[in-house]
């Protein structure tokens, strides 16, 4: 510490268009990944009206911790490792016991094509996420990276801390889930 104040150390080289702080650094990932980590959330069960403010706390959560994000892996099996824990831990909490969740059908609007594609697709999406609340949160997790995230097993198993052959387990074990869950689903007219 110095009269001044802390003592800085000389700072690196900046490459061009490298983030000069961590809140800039912090910014591009948030602007980058905050639709991801939406869609994420929603695929583990979170209710529309939720997600927002779990989102928020994702990121607080990323903020807090950015300095355990390894740049030379994909920073996505991270931001899901985290968005997992925020909605398992919001589903723990007493108001959320008591509730039943369905599927809400508010979601983002955004500019995509004719409403008649955008109905089949919803509703095909509602279908996804209906079968994905009937299966375990630790199988789920896996079925979401892997199948619908298209990461890599390793990565996977990285980023919920389990061993990669208990990673490959659990995706077994989620797609025979998602397919019953999706005969549930058309079974009571779902689909």
């Amino acid at each position: 510490m110095t009269a001044l104040g802390p003592r800085r150390d000389p700072q690196p080289a900046e490459q061009p268009g490298a983030p000069r702080s961590k809140e800039e650094a912090f910014r591009r990932v948030f602007d980058a990944e905050i639709a991801y980590v939406w869609r994420t959330l929603r695929s583990l069960g979170v209710p529309a009206r939720d997600v927002e403010d779990l989102a928020h706390d994702v990121f607080v959560t990323v903020f807090r911790r950015w300095d355990d994000i390894d740049p030379a892996r994909p920073i996505r099996p991270w931001l899901f490792g985290v968005a997992l824990r925020v909605a398992t831990a919001d589903r723990r909490l007493a108001r959320n016991q008591r509730e039943r969740f369905g599927v809400d059908v508010h979601e983002l609007v955004d500019e995509a094509p004719p409403a008649d594609e955008q109905l089949a697709s919803k509703k095909a999406w509602e279908v996804v996420l209906q079968a994905l609340e009937g299966i375990e949160i630790g199988r789920r997790a896996v079925l979401i990276l892997h199948d619908l995230d298209g990461f890599a097993m390793r990565d996977v198993a990285d980023a919920l801390s389990i061993p990669t052959n208990t990673a490959y387990s659990r995706l077994r074990l989620a797609r025979e889930d998602f397919r019953q869950a999706i005969q549930r689903v058309r079974a009571r007219g779902g689909l």
